[in-house]
């Protein structure tokens, strides 16, 4: 019964509007008119209000449902509605003024039209306005429900409308107290109706002083630095950090404002990467791109950067078919405009890349195909210089004998001063790559960058993975530090430095300061909500290939900045195209011949004097005790 009742209401309700606006339109008219004469209306003024009445109120029904007046639910009235009644009072007393001029020649006294318009607004205004009063303020006050006294973290445009939507459900349990700013905001003390309590450095005072339970934080407000400072305040006094996700992450369908915990890309947060995307748009805009390694962690977040730039034909190459079929059916939703060719193809295939090369015709090609798992590699050297280098120079070949004109080869920090088989073989494919560029209409570049937060086989999911399992975690040393970045950071450079190149560059992303490994595993712990010492944490020892610091540049090379504030240019040293492509060629001849293990490791030693791995130290030790 209930139910349908309620069903009749909602039915009804555009009639129920209606008859109250009319019911409100005839009040105000009546106190304009008894505010006009002092609350002593003359006789012959009543019968004028009385005639005149009628067809008032049939004008403004006529404006404020022009305007959707009785179209709106109440409880989600926001600052536009206000404005629409504002226009809606407005029109109306024009439509009267102009009415009473040209047809009743000024029967209506002019102060009563203003009070009238003036009424009809203000009134309307609180009606509509106190559901969210009764909803967000009153209801909460008599509520059971305990709400969590929480404090925001920023002063930015999202923080306020995120702060105000939180206001707007109280029924998710969050009394928000006030904001905190990460800058100095000096005489600030409000924005929009949110307190401003303070700076981030006064943040232990705020809480202590508050009482605080909870606090919150939009995901990139605030660097990765005082994230730590954040995380260790809270930390330090038990309460409890969530992360809001931004405003663009909120586009779910959902009323409710999805809230996480805080993960380890907001403690190694930097400052947002913003693309240059007109540059960008230029390059991809309706051509045929082809990415190689298509179903790894940066070869797809690569084809999910590209989408946007709407080009003509995207081509997804990979050897792993689950991969590609995976990533093929993840883009076809977002793929408007742009055809996707799904392709399984080995880049040590030389025939079936040709074939590719030759139907397609790619005008661009990002190379991020690659073993890339240090010790793995240390396992397998046949297969890292199989891949890595010859694999390498097979899609370099194919681009520069099918006419594409832009290639992008994915590197890595390792391929500087390397201790691995991993880092010398992309040295190598470094190598190769550039020494292309001096003859070829093709522009070849090389992008470095150092480890990659999720991607497969990186430090946090293994890390994750044994915090699952009780412990412990596993760090070779504890002076271990290395560079980190985002899947999407990585990815965003390599589009960049693709649209910035001329030909001849590595491109090297500012990576801020690197960070100890030992830190981001005690990071992880925190953030699973355990105590510090509640997972034992193992030095294993420095594995086979792996070195305490990575590092950006050789010390030949030379960084420039670019156009770019964030990307910076390193100038190889010249490798003469012959050499190169000798030395490449003698690898090919190695791998056929079948080469033992100590071969390759020697060759690749004559063709890289930097390379120091750890079996060269080993036979030096060995020669010198046997002298």
């Amino acid at each position: 019964m209930f139910l349908q009742f309620t069903d009749m209401i909602l039915r009804a309700r555009f009639w129920i509007l209606l008859f109250s606006h009319a019911a409100v339109f005839i009040a105000c008219y009546l106190v304009a008119y008894a505010i006009r004469f002092d609350f002593a209306i003359p006789r012959i003024e009543f019968e004028l209000l009385l005639q005149n009445v009628g067809w008032v109120v049939g004008i403004k029904l006529g404006c404020f449902y022009a305007f959707r007046s009785f179209h709106g639910w109440w409880r989600y009235v926001a600052f536009s509605d206000l404005q629409l009644l504002a226009k809606a009072s407005l029109m109306s007393l024009v439509a009267i003024v102009l009415a009473d001029h040209f047809v009743l020649s000024y029967q209506i006294p002019r102060a009563v039209l203003l009070v009238d318009s003036l009424l009809t607004f203000v009134s309307l205004g609180l009606i509509r306005s106190s559901w969210r009063l009764l909803h967000e303020e009153v209801r909460p006050l008599l509520s059971k429900k305990l709400r969590r006294k929480t404090l925001l973290i920023g002063t930015s445009d999202s923080v306020i409308r995120l702060g105000n939507q939180l206001r707007s459900f109280p029924q998710l349990g969050y009394d928000i107290i006030g904001t905190v700013a990460n800058k100095n905001d000096e005489g600030r003390k409000w924005i929009s109706n949110i307190p401003i309590l303070g700076a981030l450095s006064k943040l232990e005072l705020i809480l202590s002083s508050y009482h605080v339970e909870e606090i919150l934080v939009p995901a990139g407000e605030i660097s990765g630095v005082n994230m730590r400072f954040l995380a260790d305040i809270v930390e330090n006094n038990s309460k409890k950090l969530r992360v809001i996700p931004r405003v663009e992450d909120l586009f779910t369908g959902q009323r409710k404002i999805p809230v996480r915990d805080v993960d380890i890309n907001d403690l190694l947060g930097r400052d947002p990467v913003v693309l240059d995307s007109s540059v960008i748009s230029s390059m991809i805009e309706n051509q045929v791109v082809l990415v190689t390694g298509a179903g790894g962690s940066i070869g797809s977040e690569i084809c999910r950067q590209l989408l946007p730039f709407r080009p003509k034909t995207l081509i997804l190459l990979g050897r792993g078919e689950n991969r590609i079929f995976d990533i093929e059916r993840e883009l076809k939703d977002s793929a408007e405009g742009t055809r996707l060719i799904p392709i399984i193809a080995d880049i040590n295939d030389l025939p079936r890349l040709r074939c590719v090369f030759e139907t397609h015709k790619p005008s661009i090609v990002f190379h991020a195909a690659a073993h890339k798992h240090v010790p793995l590699m240390e396992a397998n050297v046949s297969e890292a210089i199989k891949n890595n280098i010859l694999g390498t120079k097979n899609v370099a070949d194919c681009s520069v004998r099918f006419g594409a004109s832009r290639f992008v080869l994915i590197s890595s920090d390792k391929a500087v001063n390397p201790t691995s088989v991993m880092g010398a073989t992309k040295h190598m494919a470094e190598r190769y790559t550039l020494s292309l560029s001096g003859d070829s209409m093709t522009r070849f570049m090389v992008v470095r960058f150092g480890n990659v937060l999720g991607s497969n086989g990186s430090v946090v999911p293994i890390f994750q993975e044994q915090i699952r399992a009780g412990g412990p975690i596993t760090i070779t040393d504890p002076d271990m530090k290395r560079y980190f970045m985002s899947i999407p950071e990585a990815s965003q450079l390599v589009l960049q430095a693709g649209a910035l190149g001329e030909g001849g560059e590595i491109f090297v992303l500012d990576m801020g300061e690197p960070v100890l490994v030992v830190d981001l595993a005690r990071d992880l712990i925190r953030l699973s909500g355990l105590q510090p010492d509640a997972i034992e944490i193992v030095f294993s020892g420095i594995r086979p290939g792996e070195k305490l610091y990575e590092e950006l540049y050789f010390d030949e090379e030379t960084s420039l900045s670019t156009a770019h504030s964030k990307i910076f240019a390193a100038y190889h040293r010249p490798f003469p195209q012959e050499d190169v492509a000798d030395c490449v060629r003698a690898f090919a001849d190695s791998l056929r011949s079948e080469a033992s293990t100590e071969e390759f490791l020697g060759m690749l030693g004559d063709a890289i004097p930097e390379f120091k791995h750890m079996s060269f130290s080993k036979q030096s030790d060995r020669q010198h005790t046997s002298a």
